[in-house]
Parts: C-alpha cells; sequence; structure tokens
C-alpha cells in the first residue's frame, strides 16, 4: 500500500513529496522520518472543518503525545487545532513552538507539583484532573481561577489492543462515576476551580465507530456542563487487508451522539492523534545485511529504538523496496531490526524483490509514536525528521548524535565526558 503522498519514477524509485527516496537518505541519512506536510494539514483541515460544520461550537485538540515536535506544534495552531499536552517536557516543546497557552490543555494521570507549577505559570487553557490527590495540589498551588475538566472512566472495553485501551472499569485513566462527582462537588466549593466539563478516552487504534459515541454518551451522564471532550482514539489502515472508518463516518457517529444526549449549546472537543498524522509519516531504511539460515532475513539499520510500537501494538505495517518499486517481488522474507531482541521485526513474510545491501526499505504508516518513543536501545541515534513537499525537503529534527549520547553521563576521574 503506497503512501498517498507516494509516486514511482521510470527507474523504480519511490518518491515522497516529489523527493527521491534515496536522495533524501543520501542528503539526511538512515533512518529518516519523512512526513508528508501537505498531508498533514488536510488531515487537520478534515478535522476542524468536519467537525464544526455538524456541531459549530467545537474544538479539535491535538493529542501531541503521538508525535511531539515543535514542527508539528507549529502546523497544528497555524491549521486551527489546539494542544493536548501530557507532561512537562510537551508542554515546553509547545511554549518554545510558540503555541498560545489558551489553547494548550494539560493531561496525565499523574502529575507531579511541578509539572502543574510550569502549567499554571504559563497559564494554560485548561487542566484535566485525574484524581483526588491532583485536586489536593491544586488547592495548595492555585492562586487565580482555573479551568478544569473531570478525567472519567467510562467502563468501556474498547475493541483494541491491551495495551492501548484508557476506559476500561480497571484503567489507570480517571474517576468512575461515583468519584467523579464527588471530584466536581469538592472543586466547585474552592474558590480558584473552574469546573467547566468533563473528559473521557476509551483508547487507541479503534475501528469501532459505536464504541467512540458510546463515550459521548458515557460522558453526558455525569451531568450538564458547558463542555464535553470525548477524546480521540479513531484507527487508522496500516497495511492491505485493513480497514478503517474515515474522519466523516468518524465525525457523523459522535455528532450524531452529541445531538441525542448533550446540551445543544455546549462544547464539543475531539483529541486526534494516531489519526491525524499515522499515514502522512514514512520512515527510511537502509538494508545492512541478508542472509538465509532457519529463515530468510533482511537487516535494516534501525528496529525497537525508532519503532518501538512494533512491539507495544504490533501494528502490521507495509514494508516496501523503495529504490526497487518495478522489480518483481519474488522473495518472502522476514524484515528485521538492528536491536537485540527477537521480537525486533518490521515485518514477516514481506514479498520483496532480492535484496541487497544499501537498498532502501520504506515503513509506511509511520507518522505516530515512532519519533515518541524513539530510544538509545544498542546506543542507537534518535532519527533526524524531514518535511517534505512539491520536491523540496526541509529538516524540522536533526540527528542526535554520540556526543549528545555521551554529554548526559558521569565519568570516573581521569575520564571526563568531553
Amino acid at each position: 500500500m503506497l503512501p498517498e503522498f507516494s509516486t514511482v519514477d521510470q527507474f523504480g524509485m519511490l518518491h515522497l513529496g516529489g523527493c527521491s527516496a534515496q536522495d533524501l537518505i543520501a542528503d539526511f541519512g538512515s533512518p529518516l522520518h519523512v512526513y508528508d506536510e501537505a498531508g498533514l494539514r488536510a488531515q487537520a483541515q478534515r478535522f476542524v472543518q468536519g467537525l464544526r460544520q455538524r456541531w459549530p461550537n467545537s474544538e479539535v485538540l491535538f493529542a501531541s503525545k503521538s508525535f511531539p515536535v515543535p514542527a508539528m506544534y507549529r502546523l497544528a495552531q497555524e491549521e486551527g487545532v489546539s494542544i493536548d499536552v501530557a507532561g512537562a517536557g510537551e508542554l515546553l516543546l509547545a511554549i518554545r513552538a510558540g503555541c498560545d497557552p489558551s489553547r494548550i490543555y494539560f493531561h496525565g494521570n499523574a502529575k507531579t507539583d511541578e509539572e502543574l507549577e510550569l502549567a499554571l505559570e504559563h497559564r494554560v487553557s485548561t487542566i484535566i484532573v485525574d484524581n483526588f490527590d491532583e485536586i489536593s495540589r491544586l488547592e495548595r498551588l492555585l492562586t487565580r481561577p482555573q479551568q478544569v475538566l473531570i478525567r472519567l472512566i467510562p467502563d468501556i472495553d474498547a475493541d483494541t489492543d491491551a495495551a492501548i485501551q484508557t476506559g476500561g472499569s480497571t484503567s489507570k485513566f480517571g474517576l468512575p462515576y461515583d468519584q467523579a462527582l464527588r471530584a466536581v462537588a469538592r472543586m466547585e466549593a474552592h474558590p480558584m476551580f473552574d469546573v467547566v466539563g468533563v473528559h473521557v478516552h476509551i483508547g487507541s487504534q479503534i475501528f469501532n465507530t459505536a464504541q467512540l459515541a458510546e463515550a459521548v454518551r458515557k460522558a453526558a451522564a455525569l451531568g450538564s456542563f458547558p463542555i464535553y471532550n470525548v477524546g480521540g482514539g479513531l484507527g487508522v489502515k496500516y497495511a492491505l487487508g485493513q480497514s478503517a472508518p474515515g474522519v466523516e463516518e468518524y465525525l457523523d457517529a459522535i455528532t450524531d451522539e452529541a445531538r441525542q444526549h448533550l446540551p445543544a449549546d455546549a462544547k464539543l472537543i475531539i483529541e486526534p492523534g494516531r489519526s491525524l498524522v499515522a499515514r502522512s509519516g514514512v520512515t527510511l531504511y537502509q538494508v545492512v545485511s541478508v542472509k538465509h539460515t532457519g529463515r530468510h532475513f533482511v537487516a535494516i539499520d534501525g528496529g525497537l529504538a525508532d519503532q518501538l510500537d512494533i512491539s507495544v501494538a504490533g501494528e502490521p505495517h507495509e514494508v516496501i523496496a523503495a529504490n526497487r518499486m518495478n522489480d518483481l517481488a519474488a522473495d518472502v522474507v522476514d524484515v528485521v531490526g538492528r536491536q537485540c531482541e527477537s521480537g525486533d521485526v518490521f515485518a514477516r513474510d514481506a514479498r520483496l524483490p532480492g535484496m541487497q545491501i544499501g537498498d532502501v526499505v520504506a515503513y509506511t504508516g509511520s507518522g505516530a509514536y515512532s519519533y515518541t518513543t524513539s530510544n538509545n536501545y544498542n546506543g542507537a541515534l534518535r532519527p533526524a525528521i524531514v518535511f517534505v513537499g512539491a520536491g523540496h525537503a526541509r529538516l524540522v529534527t536533526r540527528r542526535e548524535t554520540f556526543d549528545e549520547l555521551l554529554a548526559l553521563h558521569l565519568y570516573e576521574e581521569g575520564h571526563p565526558n568531553e
């Protein structure tokens, strides 16, 4: 399944946003995260305009944990999308990117004093309160009125991988109905809390729009509020054979439910993350080795260090021979990464042409959570990120260096970290 922003030239070379995959690797190195800027903007508008047409008093938040880089924060704000952050680092990245704090919503189930102080210092729009301990912290810290939502456990076991369910009765996020009502009453009795609504979220990579709509009804059951944030979670198609609901189908489902259960003048908020960025991203790699042992292995120069979602959620992405698009895909291979884990497998039984050292592999649909979860497994360096379009590529996040990796550590006397 080729990315929407790709073409193939007469020589069988994949082009992304008009840029040759081979040239991108030569110019920016490998591995390399490549994003279609126009695609990101178009998808943002599908959510913003689509929701506004169906429910005028609405707001779309970018669930920035899916792709927390300044270039994306800026793009989201330019397209009328507000920002959802879930930690101090994401908040500071958004602020440094120039995002308006009055359009930032601060999430998290275990916010520290330091994080709450930072959010208050920057005057974020809304804090989503998760628990009673957080209420106690805010009671100590608040010196002026602060808008808050209460996070509710909607008791919906979403049809998705257990690792990315967030709304079931045993979820670590939020409070059940009876506790949420007590939390609201406690905050409303305090002069510095401005309790404006309720927040729910049932999980990620959800194809069942009826469950996403059910979340609206569950939020409404807590009572009448000015704001209902019904989360995100819309699933995306990663591979051939999968089917996923489109943005329009999703918006129809939640606004139909909203018309039945929410106050007509309430604000409706959604939080797309994966569904906003995933399909606009591709990661490029180079082949390092090919061997025939118990299996036919094609090993590339990346792995769990830059695609941790492979092991967390096990989503089946497509792997493409980016510089061999016109060649017959006759070999059945396992495309594997370089990290020291047997589970570091990008694709099993993939059909590719006879791969050789230096060939370029494209791992499609990798726009969500790849950079988020990148790490230094086996001393790997975090990849660079480029935005492409109209035949031009611009670097938005540079590659980590070994000097930066080494600089974090303290060394014995006589072995300075310089």
